[in-house]
């Protein structure tokens, strides 16, 4: 796809941008798998190796793919915004979702790649090396996971339960502003996951709500947004708009809301 194509091209994107994300996370992989000390991640640590080594794949292949299109990754060089407010379409990439889960050895971390038109994450895909678990989704396809060596499925995200509300909440970050919405939530059940597996859990109707009231990079949440999105979900700030990427010269998140059922006024637990 070249930079003047349309997103008719998405569906054909999709199988290869799966195929270049199970291979970052095989090389992710060789290093997990390895006798590595554990450091701070600075230059040449077995984390940054581990971090390089996807990217550098997936800035490869990507390229290969999509002659011409931008590509802005956790791992590139810093690019000014003057220079990023001209892209229309680009892809956003984290090679390594998920770093305190990396040094933990839990498996929860996550290859993203999202391709972004107009500030609208529209291809994504979220792949889990540890399990071999993929989601993907592409504007006008929906959404759906592939587990190892089958065939994808549709996933949906659901209507809240009768019962307690399901959240989703980060295994390493959590602060007094989650405490709060948690006990103006009301009756809940949490479940702790790592990287962006929590939105992934939305998507699949496995939880109702991921409450972010801390920092997260655009590239943490492009790839799964897609997929939340595809699959009947939301992913908002608190003033319930959509996420929007690429329009303003920090790559900063503000605190945001993942949602599957829209029927709540989930901001009015904040």
């Amino acid at each position: 796809m070249n930079p003047g194509e349309t997103s008719a091209d998405l569906p054909s994107l999709l199988e290869p941008v799966t195929r270049l994300a199970r291979a970052a996370g095989e090389k992710i992989l060789a290093i997990y798998n390895s006798e590595f000390a554990i450091e701070q991640k600075a230059d040449r640590s077995p984390l940054t190796e581990a971090d390089l080594a996807s990217h550098h794949a997936i800035v490869a292949g990507l390229k290969e793919l999509t002659p011409g299109v931008p590509i802005l990754s956790e791992e590139s060089s810093s690019l000014p915004y003057a220079q990023r407010s001209l892209w229309q379409r680009y892809w956003l990439v984290d090679p390594l979702d998920g770093t305190r889960e990396f040094i933990k050895r839990n498996g929860e971390f996550t290859v993203n790649i999202a391709l972004i038109e107009g500030g609208v994450p529209v291809l994504g895909v979220v792949h889990v090396p540890v399990s071999g678990v993929s989601y993907v989704a592409c504007r006008g396809r929906g959404a759906f996971k592939q587990e190892a060596g089958r065939e994808p499925r549709p996933i949906r995200v659901r209507k809240l339960p009768d019962g307690p509300v399901m959240v989703v909440g980060s295994r390493s970050h959590r602060g007094d502003s989650l405490d709060r919405f948690l006990g103006n939530l009301g009756e809940h059940e949490m479940v702790g996951m790592g990287s962006s597996l929590k939105l992934c859990l939305v998507a699949e109707g496995a939880a109702d709500i991921y409450p972010r009231l801390g920092p997260t990079s655009e590239w943490d949440t492009a790839a799964a947004q897609c997929v939340v999105e595809q699959a009947g979900g939301h992913v908002t700030d608190t003033d319930m708009q959509p996420l929007r990427y690429n329009t303003k010269d920090s790559i900063l998140n503000p605190f945001f809301l993942v949602f599957g059922d829209d029927s709540r006024d989930w901001s009015g637990y904040l």
